[in-house]
């Protein structure tokens, strides 16, 4: 059975750090391209940051230097540490993970920035 489980998700002060985590079991997780999408309230969700099967990166510009995307094989887990969090980060951070057509999808976790 394929699982995306996110978690690292609440809320944070602006200018904090969050780090969300994404662990994955059922697919050969080292073969698949790992992305996180985020989805604001109201709003279509949206690709933030792409992480490859041989560990390059992607970043949408609105997360560019603040958030960096990782992976640890050994442990089927994918991560995205968020700096310098903007009230415009607010909304429900998905995992997905994608190879030659197939896609899977997490249920999200929710970050709220806010004072």
């Amino acid at each position: 059975q394929v699982q995306l489980v996110e978690s690292g998700g609440g809320l944070v002060q602006p200018g904090g750090s969050l780090k969300l985590s994404c662990v994955a079991s059922g697919f050969p997780f080292s073969k698949f391209a790992m992305n996180w999408f985020h989805q604001a309230p109201g709003k279509e969700r949206e690709l933030v940051a792409t992480i490859g099967s041989d560990g390059t990166t992607y970043y949408e510009d609105p997360v560019k230097v603040r958030f960096t995307a990782s992976r640890d094989n050994a442990k089927n887990t994918v991560y995205l540490q968020m700096n310098s969090l903007k009230p415009e980060d607010t909304g429900v951070y998905y995992c997905h993970g994608t190879s030659l057509g197939t896609n899977y999808w997490g249920k999200g976790t929710l970050v709220t920035v806010s004072s």
